[in-house]
């Protein structure tokens, strides 16, 4: 079988030699950016080169990571702690971050690898890294690693989902992380890990590998490729590059998507974006975020953020009755937004409903599969800043002269002589003169102190941690009006019910979330493909409740999924897919399946009498 790259972007990569050759697995959905790099400390350092790329093997229609993820490394690193084998997608399913010491294990590829992590000595190579991974070498080699054969890896079935690694020394202990646990250890140390570390764990790391274009429920990162990241853009967006394969000669190239998000007709949905910030947004100047769809507007005010980190930002809204495309603008007075448009795409799940069962109806090839798997993200983790003045009193002096001005005498006798004649020839002089004061004014003023104490202080910066959580159940049973089913036994040909209930445990505002609100439900006697049933919200809110809608072809109008008559004996699963709780991290998913037992057949009960 002939294979090709199917990335117009990767096309001119494979023009240069390399010792691995090029072939089918072509779609390297992977960007980089980066930057310089700081200096380091005795505790706190990191070498060029000291990298490796951790590899899941993905499903590409459940997005479930298969096996354990391999680290590939061109070093022998011995790491004091690391965190284990977990994927972003791992961590995204509710996985915790957990500190481990036990012997850190990796695999030395053969080729080496190209360099994965900018550094201020050397930039890392996109080109290198898409023309290494989307090469035939690398597919064999993996699928030699995990176990599987290079065909089942390569059959389109499954895409590999990488993440940088780096092997630093921290606090004085060498360790071992990707992006995406940097920044969920720097969350657990307040700040800890980018103190020291900035350049590497919060720019350098996570900007190696980011995506292009949406995939496997990561968006695309349109964001800065060269400035220090914060922790929520990183375990949102950075630090991860996907690879799908696909046989090119059955398979056409994928069109360029013609929207960004998918909802559900009438239901209450969660649109976010990221916004950054550059400089300081505080509550002197907050942030306002408009979010423009269908001629109505809708804002998140008074955003405060700190310089260089970001927050998601969202608002909640209702979308249309019918299908079609929206587009939603976004706009910001402060900072810059992860994105400016979204074109969503509103569907209706409600059209293909399985048709009416015929007691005629045979399917003598019936083999059941097992039940499906789609994407299933059970949690959610958000944050909000928000600031608080903190008082720096100093006194600013404001000298000024306070004028006393008196006057100092200073008397002087005018003398005025006249001659005084005694008649006889003589006489004498007389001073007739006066005092006279010569003083002057003279200011005996002060220089006086007007100041006044003034608060200097500054705004310090906390986050608001919210989280999520979606348990729901389904239950399948018998329909009531099911005459000869018995707990959980029943002959086919009857209806069964699918009760469906659902709770949304969150910390936030119920402003941040809606209950989940839709559920599709698929069936073993079409393979879990074909047909399916959209529920009904009987109840809504964070805890919900739905149900089969009323089956028009019911006698009774009965919310009931009638199974085939020909259904062998044994298990009944239904598979239920359990959509629609959103967050401000996205939406909230739950793969359910609920069952019971066939016994017999409806033509069991039926009883055939002579026509007199």
């Amino acid at each position: 079988m002939k294979y090709r790259v199917i990335s117009l972007l990767l096309a001119f990569v494979f023009l240069i030699g390399m010792p691995i050759t090029a072939f089918a697995s072509g779609d390297g959905n992977v960007d980089s950016g980066g930057g310089g790099m700081g200096s380091g400390t005795s505790t706190d350092s990191w070498n060029p080169g000291h990298d490796g790329v951790r590899v899941s093997v993905i499903n590409a229609e459940t997005g479930a990571v298969m096996g354990t993820p391999i680290d590939y490394t061109n070093i022998s690193p011995s790491p004091a702690y690391h965190f284990g084998s977990k994927s972003k997608i791992n961590y995204r399913g509710g996985a915790s971050l957990t500190v481990t010491t036990s012997t850190y294990q990796y695999k030395n590829p053969s080729p080496a690898l190209p360099r994965i992590i900018s550094s201020g000595s050397g930039n890392a190579s996109l080109e290198a890294i898409k023309r290494y991974f989307c090469s035939e070498g690398a597919a064999r080699m993996i699928a030699n690693d995990f176990g599987v054969s290079f065909e089942l890896l390569t059959n389109g079935n499954y895409k590999l989902f990488l993440e940088p690694i780096a092997y630093f020394r921290f606090q004085g202990q060498y360790v071992a992380m990707t992006a995406h646990e940097t920044a969920l250890y720097d969350q657990q140390l307040s700040g800890g890990v980018r103190r020291t570390m900035a350049s590497l764990s919060h720019q350098n790391l996570p900007l190696a590998m980011f995506l292009e274009r949406p995939d496997l429920g990561f968006s695309a990162y349109s964001g800065d490729t060269t400035g220090r990241q914060s922790n929520d853009t990183i375990i949102a967006h950075l630090g991860m590059g996907i690879v799908s394969y696909t046989d090119m000669d059955e398979t056409p190239p994928p069109e360029p998507s013609e929207y960004d998000i998918e909802y559900r007709i009438n239901t209450e949905v969660i649109t976010s974006v990221m916004l950054n910030a550059s400089s300081e947004i505080n509550p002197d100047a907050p942030a306002t975020v408009t979010f423009t769809v269908s001629g109505r507007s809708y804002t998140m005010s008074n955003i405060v953020i700190p310089e260089g980190e970001s927050q998601v930002v969202w608002f909640k809204w209702t979308t249309p009755a019918t299908e079609q495309i929206v587009t939603i603008t976004v706009s910001t007075n402060r900072g810059w937004l992860s994105d400016n448009r979204i074109n969503a795409k509103v569907v209706d799940l409600g059209k293909n409903p399985p048709p009416d069962p015929k007691a005629d109806d045979r399917n003598n090839s019936f083999s059941a599969v097992s039940a499906p798997s789609k994407t299933q993200i059970t949690s959610a983790r958000w944050t909000v800043w928000w600031a608080q003045w903190h008082p720096f009193w100093e006194w600013e002096e404001d000298w000024r002269w306070v004028a006393d001005v008196r006057w100092v005498s200073d008397w002087r006798w005018v003398s005025s002589y006249y001659w005084v004649s005694n008649g006889m020839g003589g006489g004498y002089y007389v001073d007739n003169g006066y005092w006279r004061d010569y003083g002057y004014y003279y200011d005996f003023g002060r220089w006086v102190d007007f100041g006044k104490w003034v608060d200097n202080g500054w705004y310090d910066f906390f986050t608001n941690v919210y989280t999520a959580n979606l348990t729901a159940s389904s239950k399948i049973a018998p329909d009531e009006k099911n005459p000869t089913a018995s707990g959980n036994t029943m002959k086919s040909g009857y209806g069964v019910n699918n009760a469906v209930t659902a709770t949304l445990s969150s910390n936030a505002p119920s402003s941040h979330v809606t209950g989940a609100q839709n559920a599709v439900s698929w069936f073993p006697e079409f393979g879990y493909n074909t047909y399916w049933r959209l529920l009904d919200r009987i109840s809504t809110g964070t805890s919900s409740r739905l149900e089969f809608k009323q089956n028009p072809f019911s006698t009774y109008n009965q919310r009931a999924h009638f199974t085939p008559v020909w259904y062998k004996n044994g298990n009944y699963t239904v598979y239920t897919w359990l959509i629609d709780a959103w967050t401000p991290s996205g939406m909230l998913s739950m793969n359910l399946t609920g069952g019971l037992t066939i016994q017999g057949s409806v033509f069991d009960d039926w009883q055939i009498s002579p026509k007199n």
